[in-house]
């Protein structure tokens, strides 16, 4: 779907604001840190960084194809740049990702009207518009800067900018993200961005817009509190006030475990 300049111009100033984040968060970590346990309790902060490094390499990879009139990159490229990242040792990972990042951050930015406007990218979901190619990296990058961050500062919050802009991305990922379970039909109202969808569980899970009709319970919460659900991230010692009608929230959290 071909989207407004103006819009994607909004994108790409939210990951360029993700990247200062990370920036932020990431540069001063000291040796011990970086060596300290991540959010997914099977990383530790050095390889949730290099996921993000190597994520950037991969996304530049699929940004310079599209740019030169390329073929798009292959798996075995993306195994290539993941081997180059393990290898590096985490102070390295610490280091590096903030190059690689900055270095994508600045293509796009580069990017001119007439360029944003005729760009088409490769991605896993299908050819893209560049606003589609920049909310497919910040869904990943918003939410993993988050996943350094808290272990530093358990109140922190993924990025206010990014939320909308992921969310729309969450709505394509949560049919293969979602895990089945008793069936239902939740009314999410949500704030800061508002929104309200209809969130279908069962044997197949999606996050439809709200059009009114029968629902099996409500929950109302921040929006960017409901991104981190979504992304398996809503644990008890990270959750704000939820307000739920005929919702289990524990049942609701085992539907998305996190990806």
């Amino acid at each position: 779907m071909s989207t407004s300049d103006a819009e994607a111009r909004t994108r790409i100033a939210a990951l360029r604001a993700s990247h200062d984040r990370l920036r932020a968060v990431a540069a001063p970590l000291t040796a011990d840190q970086v060596r300290s346990p991540g959010y997914p309790s099977e990383w530790t902060i050095a390889q949730v960084l290099s996921h993000l490094g190597s994520g950037a390499e991969i996304n530049e990879l699929l940004f310079d194809a599209a740019v030169n009139g390329q073929e798009p990159p292959v798996q075995e490229d993306f195994q290539a740049i993941w081997a180059v990242w393990d290898a590096k040792t985490p102070d390295a990972q610490a280091a590096d990702v903030l190059t690689a990042d900055a270095r994508l951050v600045e293509k796009v930015e580069a990017l001119d009207a007439d360029q944003r406007a005729s760009l088409t990218f490769a991605l896993w979901s299908g050819p893209s518009d560049v606003a589609g190619f920049v909310s497919s990296r910040l869904s990943e990058h918003a939410v993993h800067v988050w996943d350094v961050e808290v272990m530093l500062d358990p109140s922190a919050t993924v990025l206010p900018d990014a939320v909308g802009i992921v969310l729309d991305v969450a709505q394509q990922l949560v049919r293969f993200a979602g895990k089945p379970g008793p069936a239902g039909r939740i009314h999410v109202t949500l704030t800061d961005p508002d929104r309200e969808y209809a969130l279908v569980l069962g044997e197949q899970v999606a996050l439809e817009p709200w059009d009114g009709g029968e629902s099996t319970g409500s929950l109302d919460l921040p929006a960017e509190a409901f991104l981190r659900l979504l992304y398996g991230r809503l644990d008890p010692a990270h959750s704000p006030s939820v307000t739920a009608q005929n919702v289990d929230l524990d049942a609701l959290r085992a539907v998305f475990p996190g990806f």
